[in-house]
Formats: structure tokens, sequence, C-alpha cells
């Protein structure tokens, strides 16, 4: 006996066909979807000590309240906007007696005053790690998504120097420097997207050929 298919409703078929159509539609423009995102999750923490100094302090609270479980927010490894300098030391801290208490989670709280200026809503690391997924998004969409696929040994030499800076740190042989944070985070970031872009683009490519023979 030869089963026929079940002969789709006309409201099935536009359902059907719009979400053919949204598909199709992230598959093409997932580059700018995924830039727009990171743009505001980056946009956000950079947001929060600008409405500190004009004043919306429970907005900008709140962001980095939002934040938080994302980030540790130590003030000692944050960058600092409309203060007397754009990093501090934790001796800096201490001596400017701001800080609320000593532990890790009393430190964090710190968010900035006046005189200090106020952070950003994330580390320099992670801050410097965003900045640069966004720029290579960018890049990658500039240069046409033609990028060579990067090995995974490629990928592990990119982030060497994030893991010395954190192992020798965590050990106690050295401490880390805002320098030092940034670079590792912006060659973590551009190495992420290098890594991960081209695979994503080849799968998006899949499916928009797929969504086209369909159609056609």
């Amino acid at each position: 006996m030869i089963k026929t298919e079940p002969q789709r409703t006309p409201r099935a078929e536009a359902l059907a066909a719009r979400i053919d159509r949204l598909v199709r539609a992230v598959a093409r423009h997932w580059l700018s979807i995924f830039n727009l995102l990171i743009a505001l999750y980056l946009v956000l923490p950079v947001a929060a000590p600008i409405l500190m100094e004009s004043g919306h302090t429970a907005a900008g609270g709140f962001i980095y309240l939002i934040f938080r479980p994302q980030c540790h927010q130590l003030p000692e490894r944050s960058f600092f906007l409309f203060g007397e300098s754009a990093v501090y030391s934790l001796e800096d801290l201490e001596a400017a007696d701001v800080l609320p208490g000593t532990s890790l989670t009393e430190r964090a709280r710190f968010t900035g005053n006046d005189r200090l200026g106020y952070k950003i809503a994330f580390c320099e690391r992670d801050l410097a790690t965003w900045a640069a997924i966004l720029l290579a998004g960018l890049l990658f969409g500039i240069t046409g998504r033609r990028w060579r696929l990067l090995p995974l040994w490629g990928y592990a030499l990119f982030l060497i120097p994030m893991a010395a800076d954190g192992i020798s740190q965590l050990l106690g042989w050295r401490e880390s420097d805002w320098t030092l944070r940034t670079i590792s985070g912006l060659l973590f970031g551009f190495a992420s997207v290098w890594l991960a872009y081209p695979h994503v683009e080849m799968a998006m490519s899949d499916v928009t050929d797929q969504q086209v023979r369909r159609s056609a």
C-alpha cells in the first residue's frame, strides 16, 4: 500500500513560507546580526561610567549589576573614565581609602567616584576581548568572509599569552598589568573569531544553497 503525504493547508503553506524566508534572511545576514549583538554587549559596560558621571546613577548601577555575573569587575583590573587616571593599582585604591572592604566581592562593589572616575563594567581583559571580537567580525565582513580556517594548534598559540599571564599571577610569581591583560584579551578575541566565523559562514552558505534549491 502506497502512503501519500497529507496535503498542507494554505495556512500551513504560508507559515512554512514565512519560516523559510526567516531562515534564509538569518543565513544571509548572520554576520550583521552577530556584530550588532556584540556591539550592544560591548556598549553597555562602557555606558555605565558615562551614566554615573552624568548623574544617572540608578541606570549605571543597574548595568554594573547585570554584568557582574559575566565579569569580576575588580577596580584594580578595570579601566576608569572621567578620573585622574585610566587605571589604578590595588595600592592606589587602598591609599585613596575608597574600597568598601578587602575581599574580592567587596572590592568589586566599588564603581568609582568624582575624583577617581568610574570604572567600565568589564575588566580590562574582557573589554579587550569583546572589542577584538567586534573588530574582527567587521574585518571578516569587509574582506569578503573568505578567511582560511585556523587550525586548533594555531588557536592554542594565540591563547598562550593569556594562559601564561593568568597562571603566573594565580601562582603568585608575578602581578599582571593592564598592558598584558589588554594584549592577551585582544589576541584571544581575534583568534576566537578566526576559529569560529569561517565555519559559521560555511554552514550558513549551505543553508542558503539548500533554500535556493528547494524553491527552484
